[in-house]
């Protein structure tokens, strides 16, 4: 197992987990955000860095929330009130 901080944008957060083989840039990967959920993330940039004993280096991954998981901002529809008029028609209240 190889352990591998991540350094995650979406949530401005560090952690470290151990991984069986060091995920490439541009390839998915499953983390669970803090409140509990499994989520999509993207790997941003991947680098090594010497680690502070012994001839050993460190993966660090750089990752992002893939956008299709992200909080979407929900499309608003206008809905004219039954009396509202547009261009001099008259608007009929929607009934199911």
């Amino acid at each position: 197992m190889i352990e591998i901080e991540i350094q995650n944008e979406t949530h401005q957060s560090q952690e470290r987990l151990r991984f069986a083989a060091v995920p490439r840039i541009g390839e998915g990967i499953r983390l669970r955000d803090p409140d509990g959920c499994w989520a999509s993330y993207d790997v941003l940039d991947l680098w090594y860095q010497k680690a502070e004993y012994g001839d050993i280096w460190v993966p660090y991954l750089h990752v992002r929330m893939t956008p299709e998981d992200g909080v979407q901002p929900v499309p608003t529809v206008a809905v004219p009130a039954a009396n509202d008029h547009f261009s001099g028609r008259e608007v009929q209240p929607f009934t199911a």
